[in-house]
């Protein structure tokens, strides 16, 4: 039996490898020694001048407006407003070091953030882009979270054109709600050049609401 001692001591390190790579996928994701966090995410219906921000949103897909002219009260006009989004961005060190040896960030682990992605997802599964749910949105947002600070960004949540397009279009003369939880990825890197980035997510409900 004396040969099978490699065997065991290579399943025994190659368990400790495993156990080692599953304790620590968060402490290395990516390369940057900083996490981008983030520390809220809200939304404002599009065209409600007194809506407040909220962690959910009912995305209205259609808008009944009275002014400016030549909308009035006895000639509403039918428009579209895009919704908008909210996050509050900082950073954390992944190496907190000790009680006795705190870990003091510098510039170069400065993040500026520069880009976003929005994906829609339906609880049911059915998640075919421009047939049950919005397409996805791409967009540039940037800005810098300084040490110790945070970075408040405001960035387009559902777009315009997005009412205009299958599925939402429908939903206009039809009183279906169709309800998602959507993804809010931010992408940037720090000042070495290092990638991060961060996923939040909110209930998104589209539907024709009254105004």
């Amino acid at each position: 039996m004396s040969h099978m001692k490699p065997v065991y001591g290579l399943l025994s390190a190659a368990a400790i490898v495993v156990s080692s790579v599953s304790c620590g996928d968060v402490a290395r994701t990516g390369r940057s020694p900083m996490f981008l966090v983030i520390e809220s995410l809200t939304a404002t219906r599009g065209g409600a001048s007194s809506a407040a921000e909220s962690n959910t949103l009912l995305s209205d897909v259609q808008a009944i407006v009275t002014s400016p002219p030549p909308c009035s009260a006895e000639s509403p006009c039918r428009t579209i407003f895009s919704d908008s989004g909210k996050a509050i961005l900082r950073m954390n060190a992944k190496n907190i070091g000790t009680p006795d040896h705190g870990i003091v960030p510098t510039t170069n682990n400065e993040i500026t953030v520069f880009r976003y992605r929005v994906v829609y997802r339906r609880a049911d599964g059915r998640n075919t882009p421009g047939v049950d749910v919005p397409y996805p949105l791409e967009g540039a947002a940037t800005g810098t979270i300084a040490v110790g600070g945070t970075l408040p960004m405001t960035f387009e949540l559902v777009r315009h054109a997005a009412k205009a397009e299958s599925p939402l279009v429908e939903l206009v003369s039809n009183p279906t709600v169709i309800s998602t939880v959507t993804e809010v990825t931010f992408y940037g890197r720090d000042m070495v050049g290092n990638e991060v980035s961060a996923t939040g997510s909110m209930l998104i409900d589209f539907g024709n609401f009254g105004d």
